[in-house]
C-alpha cells in the first residue's frame, strides 16, 4: 500500500509544481504549517480556471450521517426539483477542495444532484497538509475500502430523502476518487454507470485495500467508461491492458465498460488548477462523461 501510495503521489508532485491561491473553506495559512515539501507544491489551494456559477442552483455544505457520525459533503442540484438524477462525486487525495466543488456544480447545471462527500473526514483534514509525504502517511493511508463504501451508501440514502432520485445514480472519480469509483460499480448493485478518470487500476493487497480494480473489474454492475492518460508516468498503459482482459471475462456490465486513452495527456489532464490541465482532453472526456451517464440510465 505505501509503494502505491507513493507512485500516486510521486505522479502527483510531476503534474503539480506550483498551485494558485485561494480555497473555498481552508486559508493559505492553514498550509504554511506543514513542513519538508514547500506548500506550493499542494494543489489543495484549488482555485479554479473553470469557475461555474450557483445561479439557480441549490449548492453548499451538508451533513450526511452515517451510522451516527456526521460526514461533510458539498452538494449541488437544480433549485426547487426534486427526483433529480444522483452522481458522486470522489475527490483527489486533495479532499473537497473548490475544483471538487466547482465539478458538482458543473453536474448541477446539467441537472443532476451531485454530492462530493469529505471521504477522509474520519482520519483527518486533507486539506490541512502541507507536506504530501504527511497526508499520505497519517490520512490516506488509513483510510479503508470498506469504510469508504458505507459512506457512498450513506449518500446515496440522503440523496433519496432529499430530492434524488437512487435508480438513476452515477458515480464519477478523479486519481483515487477514480479508484474507487471501479469499487464503488462493483459494490452497490444500484450503480447506473461510472466514470473514472485516471484511477490506480492495480495494486498491493492489505487489509485496508483488500482488492484493487482489476480484481473486481469482473463482477461490476455497471458499466465504467475509464478516461486515462497516455503520458500519466503513474499508471502504465499495461495495467489499462490488464483491465481490459478482466473486463472481457465479466457481467455483461463488465463487457460494456470501455477505455479512453488521451495519448499526449498526463495525470490529471481534467484538473483545470494545475500544470497537468489539458483542455482539449479535459473538454472530451466531460462531454463522454455526460453522455456515458445519459446512455446508462442515469440522466
Amino acid at each position: 500500500m505505501k509503494t502505491d501510495l507513493i507512485q500516486e503521489a510521486q505522479a502527483l508532485l510531476n503534474a503539480t509544481p506550483d498551485s494558485s491561491a485561494g480555497t473555498r473553506r481552508r486559508t493559505a495559512l492553514k498550509l504554511a504549517l506543514g513542513a519538508g515539501y514547500a506548500a506550493s507544491v499542494m494543489p489543495i489551494q484549488a482555485q479554479t480556471a473553470i469557475k461555474t456559477s450557483a445561479e439557480g442552483l441549490t449548492a453548499g455544505d451538508v451533513m450526511i450521517n452515517v451510522n451516527g457520525h456526521p460526514m461533510p459533503a458539498y452538494r449541488a442540484m437544480p433549485a426547487g426539483k426534486k427526483n433529480l438524477p444522483v452522481v458522486l462525486v470522489l475527490s483527489e487525495i486533495f479532499g473537497v477542495h473548490e475544483y471538487i466543488a466547482d465539478t458538482a456544480r458543473r453536474f448541477a447545471k446539467a441537472g443532476y444532484m451531485a454530492i462530493a462527500p469529505e471521504l477522509f473526514d474520519r482520519q483527518g483534514d486533507a486539506q490541512s497538509y502541507g507536506e504530501m509525504a504527511k497526508l499520505m502517511a497519517e490520512v490516506i493511508s488509513k483510510v479503508p475500502d470498506a469504510q469508504v463504501m458505507g459512506d457512498l451508501d450513506a449518500c446515496v440514502r440522503w440523496a433519496g430523502e432529499n430530492g434524488g432520485n437512487p435508480d438513476k445514480l452515477g458515480v464519477t472519480g478523479f486519481c483515487w476518487g477514480g479508484r474507487q469509483t471501479w469499487l464503488y460499480a462493483a459494490h452497490n448493485p444500484r450503480v447506473k454507470a461510472g466514470v473514472a478518470w485516471y484511477g490506480r487500476l492495480v495494486g498491493q493487497s492489505t487489509e485496508l485495500t483488500p482488492k484493487h480494480p482489476v480484481d473486481i473489474g469482473a463482477a461490476l454492475h455497471a458499466p465504467v467508461l475509464g478516461l486515462y492518460g497516455g503520458a500519466d508516468t503513474g499508471i502504465p498503459l499495461d495495467t489499462v491492458d490488464k483491465m481490459k482482459v478482466v473486463l472481457a471475462q465479466g457481467t455483461p456490465a463488465a463487457k460494456a465498460s470501455t477505455f479512453v486513452v488521451y495519448p499526449d495527456a498526463p495525470h490529471a489532464f481534467h484538473a483545470d488548477y494545475r500544470p497537468s490541465f489539458r483542455q482539449a482532453a479535459a473538454e472530451d472526456g466531460w462531454k463522454r462523461a455526460l453522455a456515458w451517464m445519459a446512455q446508462h440510465g442515469v440522466a
